[in-house]
């Protein structure tokens, strides 16, 4: 090493070059995680805003709510101008028994909640009814508001 120069490896400079690393096998599933949660809460926040009914003056009655059922309950509603609504969706008078044989061939359960107006005469109630009964729905609950009077005169 006397006077010598000292040389290291092949005369290139180490300075510029780096390792190669492999690529990285894994995926970052973080960002798609944060993306699918915020997304579940839009989804949760605008569900209960979604649920479009038809509007109608229900009367009041002192009768309790019906339990909950697994398969949602067909929806019948009599709104004041006359309309015969069968979920959200408005039915010609002469078609809603065949109507409601087609939903009834596709349901399990015969449950079925019948809306109507105040101001309907009970004669188109029970007409409504009937046609109900002619499809095959015999489970009939009458959707009525809460707080209305009770028999003995005096209001809940």
């Amino acid at each position: 090493m006397a006077g010598g120069v000292v040389s290291r490896g092949s005369g290139r400079s180490q300075r510029g070059r780096r390792k190669k690393t492999p690529p990285m096998a894994e995926i970052n599933v973080t960002p798609m995680v944060d993306v699918m949660l915020v997304l579940l809460i839009v989804f949760m926040v605008a569900a209960p805003l979604m649920t479009a009914g038809v509007p109608v003056e229900l009367p009041k009655t002192a009768a309790g709510a019906l339990p909950a059922e697994q398969e949602e309950p067909l929806s019948i509603t009599l709104t004041a101008d006359g309309r015969v609504m069968l979920q959200n969706t408005e039915v010609a008078a002469e078609k809603l028994i065949a109507k409601l044989r087609a939903v009834a061939a596709e349901r399990q359960g015969d449950k079925v909640f019948l809306r109507a107006d105040g101001a309907i005469p009970y004669s188109r109630v029970v007409q409504v009814m009937g046609a109900l009964n002619a499809a095959g729905f015999n489970n009939i609950g009458l959707v009525t508001d809460t707080g209305g009077p009770r028999l003995d005169g005096q209001n809940q």
